[in-house]
């Protein structure tokens, strides 16, 4: 399909024969606006040209999530309906077009910045698990969950955004699984009630509950008491440090470092929010006000001005 010039949106410039049109790439723009408010502002301060690609990252993402958790609308079963969309994923890149937009504008998207198409793979199978895991026993057992439910995003960022000498992709892709992780991580803790009382999902390893003597009926019962403050405290922490180990990355990346380190930043403070409520995410969702984020935004611009990449070690 070749899209005219006058179909373009300002921040899409579609230089060659295109696999999607500017209305597929409208249409994941929407999807991410309407879906997640920390994710379309950070974006915001992504270079203009690469925003339309990030945004059909988003979208691809967000259809199978809400196909599992949300509606499986048209199709028998939730699992019916996210296995369509795996089917629809792996038959774009063998066709080399989609009847569905938003893969249609991801597909195209991959191609222009040479992702693979197994990044995705990872991704259908966390979706699957959402359907029958509902605990998981270990913190390793949480890690292979988000090696399909986050650790794809920041990979495919990595690729879209690029990096700038002498870094290459493979450089910076250990800084943006920690950056995709810690993000997941932020989101974990602070759905703990949502996701329990409308899915029946713990992601707070069982191990770690265990540790500090707290239970799932505990949970149930929102009970907040000193091995509570604990447990969240310990997953706080953890949750930091892969904060600390993806902030060299940022530093890697060709172009979107405001964006990519503004991102880091409003995530981030999802966990000292946590902190001021008490540690009571059964009553208060912790999350940041537009001034907040505005200020998160400045702090994110002066760590980009000082931030240097860590020395690129030499290849054996």
């Amino acid at each position: 399909m070749v899209v005219r010039e006058s179909f373009l949106t300002p921040s899409l410039s579609l230089s060659r024969e295109s696999i999607a049109s500017a209305d597929d790439y409208a249409l994941c723009r929407r999807i991410m606006q309407q879906a997640s408010k920390n994710y379309s502002f950070a974006s915001r301060f992504l270079p203009r040209d690469k925003r339309p690609y990030v945004e059909a990252l988003y979208a691809l993402m967000r259809v199978g999530d809400d196909r599992v958790d949300v509606s499986h609308s048209g199709f028998a079963s939730p699992l019916a309906a996210i296995e369509d969309w795996e089917r629809t994923y792996w038959s774009a890149f063998e066709m080399g077009t989609s009847p569905d937009p938003v893969m249609r504008a991801y597909l195209d998207t991959a191609l222009r910045f040479d992702i693979p198409p197994d990044t995705m793979a990872a991704y259908f199978r966390a979706m699957k698990e959402d359907l029958v895991v509902r605990q998981f026993p270990t913190f390793a057992d949480l890690w292979h969950y988000m090696e399909g439910s986050a650790i794809p995003v920041g990979r495919a960022m990595t690729h879209i955004l690029g990096t700038r000498p002498p870094y290459q992709v493979h450089h910076a892709l250990p800084a943006a699984d920690s950056l995709a992780v810690a993000m997941q991580l932020s989101n974990f803790w602070r759905d703990i009630w949502q996701d329990w009382n409308e899915m029946g999902r713990i992601y707070i390893p069982l191990e770690d509950m265990e540790r500090f003597g707290y239970t799932p009926d505990d949970l149930a019962q929102r009970r907040i008491n000193r091995a509570w403050r604990d447990l969240l405290e310990f997953e706080i922490s953890r949750t930091e440090a892969y904060y600390r180990q993806a902030r060299p990355g940022v530093a890697m990346l060709a172009s979107g470092r405001w964006g990519v380190m503004t991102g880091l930043e409003v995530y981030r403070a999802i966990l000292p929010a946590i902190r001021r409520n008490g540690y009571d995410v059964f009553r208060h969702r912790a999350g940041t006000s537009r001034m907040d984020k505005m200020l998160l935004m400045l702090k994110a611009g002066w760590h980009v001005l000082v931030s240097k990449p860590l020395p690129l070690r030499r290849e054996s």
